[in-house]
Parts: C-alpha cells; sequence; structure tokens
C-alpha cells in the first residue's frame, strides 16, 4: 500500500505540510464544557484560514480530531456549523466531541464562510467555487491538491496544540468526507478516518450519471484509481465509513468497503475498518451522529 499510496500522491502532486503554520489567536469563548476559539493562521500559496479550535475545558484533551465541513451548497456557513453556530444540528460535531475529552479543529474550506471571495456575476457562490477548481485545472493545479495541502496544513496545527502522543485523526461528511478519504489515505500522521456521504466510487457515479463534486475533478484519476484504493491506503490505521441506504453519494459503499478490505486484512489490520450503513438519506440523522461521535470519542479511549 505504500506503493499506491505513493502513486496516487503524485498523480494530484499532493505533499503533507511539514511545518506548522503560525497561528494568531483571534478571540476566546467560555462554553459550557469546553472553550471555543477563533485561530488564524497562514497556509501555502498565500492563502489564510480561520478556524474555530474547540477544547474540553475538564480533564485535558485525550486526541485530537479535524473536522472537515459538508458542502450543500452553503457557501457562507463551514466551520460555524461543525461549531454549533449555525446551520445543521446534525454537522455540529465540535461542542459534543469537546465535551467527550476530543480537541476539535473545524476549519473554513476555500470558498466558504470567510474564504468567500467576489466572483463577477456570482450570485451565491456557486461560480466562485466553480473557479476554483477551473482556474487551477487550466494551470495544471487540482482543487483536490489545494483542498489537501489546506488540511495538512490543520492536522499540523492540531498536532501541535495535542498532547505529544495522542493520537490526531479526520473526519467529514460529504465534500468533508471526500476530503477526509484522500487525507487519511496520503497522510500518515492521521491515526483515524471516518468517512460520511461520501462513499459512491468513480465507477458508480459516471455509470449512472451523478455529477462530480468538484473536489473529485482530477483529469485522468479514473483511468487509474478509485475510491477504493484510497480506502485501502488506509490500513494498517483505523478508517469509519458511514453511508445511508438512500444516500446517492453512497450509492456503492458495501462495494468500496468490500474491495478495500484485503488491504486491511494483508496489514493484519481487518477489525479496522468498519463500515456502518443504516436507513436513510444523504443529510445525517441522530443515529449516525451519535454513532460517529461515539467511534471518534473511543479512538482517544
Amino acid at each position: 500500500m505504500d506503493s499506491l499510496r505513493q502513486r496516487i500522491a503524485d498523480f494530484i502532486r499532493f505533499e503533507p505540510v511539514a511545518v506548522p503554520p503560525a497561528v494568531r489567536i483571534e478571540q476566546r469563548d467560555e462554553q459550557e464544557g469546553y472553550t471555543r476559539t477563533l485561530l488564524r493562521y497562514p497556509v501555502l500559496d498565500g492563502d489564510t484560514v480561520d478556524a474555530f479550535l474547540l477544547e474540553p475545558r475538564i480533564g485535558g484533551s485525550l486526541g485530537g480530531v479535524l473536522v472537515l465541513h459538508q458542502h450543500n451548497s452553503q457557501w457562507t456557513i463551514g466551520k460555524s456549523e461543525v461549531a454549533g453556530l449555525t446551520g445543521d444540528p446534525m454537522q455540529a460535531f465540535g461542542p459534543t466531541l469537546a465535551r467527550r475529552g476530543m480537541t476539535v479543529l473545524a476549519p473554513d474550506a476555500l470558498g466558504f464562510e470567510s474564504r468567500q471571495r467576489a466572483a463577477p456575476h456570482d450570485t451565491d457562490g456557486w461560480l466562485q467555487f466553480y473557479n476554483h477548481m477551473a482556474h487551477r485545472l487550466v494551470r495544471g493545479d487540482l482543487l483536490i491538491r489545494k483542498m489537501l495541502s489546506d488540511a495538512s496544513a490543520a492536522i499540523q496545527v492540531l498536532q501541535d496544540i495535542c498532547p505529544r502522543g495522542t493520537p490526531v485523526g479526520v473526519l467529514g461528511h460529504s465534500m468533508g468526507g471526500n476530503v477526509a478519504l484522500f487525507l487519511g489515505a496520503l497522510d500518515t500522521r492521521i491515526a483515524f478516518t471516518c468517512i460520511s456521504g461520501a462513499a459512491s466510487s468513480y465507477r458508480q457515479e459516471l455509470a449512472h450519471g451523478v455529477g462530480l463534486d468538484m473536489t473529485l475533478v482530477i483529469p485522468g484519476f479514473a483511468t487509474q484509481f478509485d475510491l477504493a484504493d484510497l480506502l485501502g491506503c488506509i490500513a494498517p490505521r483505523q478508517a469509519f465509513v458511514v453511508s445511508g441506504h438512500d444516500d446517492w453519494a453512497s450509492a456503492d459503499a458495501n462495494d468500496l468497503v468490500r474491495e478495500a478490505r484485503p488491504a486491511f486484512e494483508a496489514a493484519d489490520a481487518a477489525e479496522y475498518l468498519t463500515h456502518l450503513h443504516l436507513p436513510g438519506g444523504h443529510a445525517l440523522d441522530q443515529q449516525r451522529f451519535d454513532a460517529i461521535v461515539d467511534w471518534v470519542a473511543s479512538r482517544a479511549s
């Protein structure tokens, strides 16, 4: 799997960020059971990222988790949804996990919330995000490479904040799940990866005319790799795939997990690949939310 991991990383020109960015504290608020801090730090390409850091107030941190927010065509919402300040309560992983002893970092993705930029004729943010993809393509770059680079920098931030030796992982739903899958596969500093609402192969989506998330528009990728390869590259580290029966973004989740399982078995880590497949659509419900929280919190127990 090391060879496959390197081939995929080379294909998308991804290198894990190894130098911790300089972090500035913008604001700190005490909440019930946790502290919420607004951080700002630079990343490659001259960008600046705003992120919420949620830390347990009692007992110290048991580990860290990078939570990558969903897309949902809600361009003004990013980290604030994870922090429980707006949006879908079933995406508010930050407060719940922090109260369970986890240090949570929730950054804004490119094109969302604090990272929106005005674009001509853009009425809702879609064109701006499209341009983040298209402008990189014509320069020979990729949106996924940029998203992964930013997420890798966030992992560095988390590692610097969490107590030495505690595990650091990544969790994402939908678009966040896509990025979490790539990041968990390619950045071996990550001890555990939770992928929700993001287990539909290129094979499935191309065969059935499903629209691709812009992060997955990678010229030529599907001729050499598919998402099962990425899932297998997480072995022997821990992976949790969460999918809904009626979720278009998890249409062949069972197939992906089955195809990736031999990689975990070969690494003597068969028990480290778990799949929860429950009734429901793309949006999370309480049962899946609770299962994700329990699994992530238990990685540090």
